[in-house]
C-alpha cells in the first residue's frame, strides 16, 4: 500500500478550492447556520469523469452533466442542497443551466465548463435565484479552508459530514486525491439522493479515469442500500487538474491510483451506508462460493437491502432465517441444502447455521455480536469461486419518522 491518510477532503489536493453559503433554497423563511449552496473549484483545467442514476425518472442536472461530460473536461462543480430539480421538465433543465451559466460567469470560465448538481425535495422548483445568490456568496468566499464547508452545505439528512484525503507515492512523483459525498435515505444507487466529489492532483487521461471510476462505483456505491430507492439525482464525480506535475502514464501508476480510487470510493460508500436515515449499524454483507461474482453481488445486496434482516439488527435478534431467505430470492444460483451463515463484530463471531440447516447457538453472545455499531454477516456456499461484499444499515423507528414529512 503506497497511500496513507491525510487531514482533509475534496480541497487536500492542489489546485482545488471551495466555497459554501446559506440561500434558502428549501424554505427562504428559515434562518439556518447550515450553508446550502456549495462551489467545488479548480484552479487549472481538469479531465473528468463521472457516473450517472440509471432511474429514467432523473434529474434535470443529471441530463445537462451527461452534456458537459461529453467534453471530458471541467473547472467546477455547483451544489445545491434542499431541492433535487427533479420532475420539473424543460423548466427544470433552464433552471440548471441559468445556475451553470451564472457560475461560469462568476468564474471567468467558458461554456460547458461547469457541473451542476442537486438535491433534495422532488417536484418543486428550483429556485435558482437564490442558488445563484449562493453560488455568488460561495465563490466570494473561496479558499483551500472550506473543503468541510461544502461537505457540510451538501447534506440534507445526513447527520455527519462524510469527507476523507489521501496521500499516494508514485513512481513520478507523490499526488494526493480527496473526497466527499452525501447520502443517507434513497440510497440503493443504480448508476453508473446519493452525490459523489472525488479529487485529485495527479495528471490523467479522461478515458483512464472514467475507467477507474466506473470499476471503483461498481463495487462500492452500486452494492450498496439504505432502503432500496434508487434516487434521480445520483452522481459521481472524478476531476484530475495535474497541479501536483505527477503524469499517469504507466500501467503500475495507473493501476496504483485505480486502487485508491477504489478505495476512496469504498470509504465514502461506508460513510453513507453507515449514516442511513435513522441507522445505527453499518451492516456488511461477505458473500463466497457462488457459481459467478454476478451470483455473489445479487446475495450480497440482496441480504444488505432484506428490510426484514435490517430491522432483526435493529432489535439485536440473530434471525438467521431472513438472511438466507434473502439469499433464496435473491435471483442468484444457491444450492440451499449446503450453506453456512455467520455473524461478526468487535464482540466476536458466531456461526448461526451449517450446511443449511440452523445450529443451536449461544443467543446472548449472538446479541452482544449484534449490539455493536458495525456488523458483518458472512455466508458461504460452496459451489464455485464468486464472491462480493455490499453494505447497509439497520431499519429503525427513525427511519418513518424523518420520511414521513420530509418535504416540510
Amino acid at each position: 500500500m503506497n497511500y496513507v491518510q491525510i487531514p482533509g477532503g475534496v480541497t487536500a489536493p492542489k489546485g482545488f478550492l471551495a466555497g459554501a453559503a446559506y440561500a434558502g433554497v428549501k424554505n427562504p423563511n428559515k434562518k439556518s447556520e447550515k450553508p446550502d449552496v456549495a462551489v467545488l473549484y479548480s484552479e487549472t483545467p481538469c479531465a473528468c469523469a463521472a457516473c450517472f442514476t440509471k432511474n429514467k425518472f432523473c434529474a434535470a442536472p443529471v441530463l445537462l452533466g451527461r452534456e458537459v461530460l461529453k467534453k471530458g473536461k471541467a473547472r467546477a462543480i455547483v451544489i445545491n442542497s434542499g431541492n433535487a430539480n427533479a420532475a420539473t421538465g424543460e423548466q427544470g433543465i433552464k433552471d440548471a443551466k441559468a445556475v451553470e451559466e451564472a457560475a461560469e460567469k462568476l468564474l471567468g470560465l467558458g461554456e460547458d465548463e461547469v457541473f451542476v448538481c442537486s438535491t433534495g425535495v422532488i417536484g418543486k422548483r428550483l429556485p435558482f435565484e437564490r442558488v445563484i445568490r449562493g453560488v455568488e456568496m460561495s465563490v466570494a468566499g473561496l479558499g483551500r479552508d472550506k473543503g468541510s464547508d461544502a461537505a457540510w452545505a451538501i447534506m440534507t439528512t445526513d447527520t455527519v459530514r462524510k469527507e476523507s484525503a489521501y496521500e499516494l507515492k508514485l513512481s513520478g512523483g507523490t499526488v494526493r486525491i480527496g473526497a466527499m459525498a452525501k447520502g443517507s435515505g434513497m440510497i440503493h444507487p443504480n448508476m453508473a439522493t446519493m452525490l459523489a466529489y472525488v479529487t485529485t492532483d495527479a495528471k490523467a487521461a479522461p478515458a483512464d479515469l472514467q475507467k477507474m471510476l466506473s470499476h471503483a462505483v461498481d463495487i462500492s456505491f452500486n452494492m450498496t442500500t439504505v432502503d432500496g430507492d434508487t434516487s434521480t439525482n445520483d452522481s459521481i464525480f472524478l476531476l484530475a487538474n495535474g497541479a501536483s506535475g505527477v503524469e499517469i502514464v504507466t500501467e503500475e501508476d495507473k493501476a496504483a491510483l485505480a486502487g485508491l480510487v477504489e478505495h476512496i470510493c469504498l470509504d465514502m460508500t461506508k460513510r453513507i451506508a453507515s449514516d442511513g436515515e435513522g441507522a445505527t449499524h453499518l451492516i456488511e454483507v461477505q458473500a463466497y462460493g457462488l457459481p459467478t461474482e454476478h451470483d455473489a453481488r445479487l446475495v450480497a445486496k440482496s441480504i444488505a437491502g432484506s428490510s426484514l434482516f435490517k430491522a432483526a439488527v435493529f432489535g439485536r435478534d440473530a434471525n438467521w432465517g431472513r438472511i438466507m431467505a434473502a439469499a433464496g430470492y435473491s435471483g442468484a444460483d444457491v444450492d440451499p441444502t449446503n450453506a453456512d451463515c455467520f455473524l461478526e463484530s468487535s464482540a466476536g463471531k458466531i456461526q448461526v447455521m451449517q450446511g443449511g440447516f440452523g445450529l443451536d447457538f449461544d443467543e446472548g453472545l449472538a446479541k452482544k455480536i449484534l449490539s455493536e455499531h458495525d456488523i458483518t454477516v458472512i455466508v458461504r456456499f460452496y459451489q464455485g469461486e464468486g464472491e462480493a461484499k455490499a453494505w447497509g444499515c439497520d431499519l429503525t423507528y427513525d427511519y418513518v419518522r424523518i420520511n414521513g414529512d420530509y418535504r416540510t
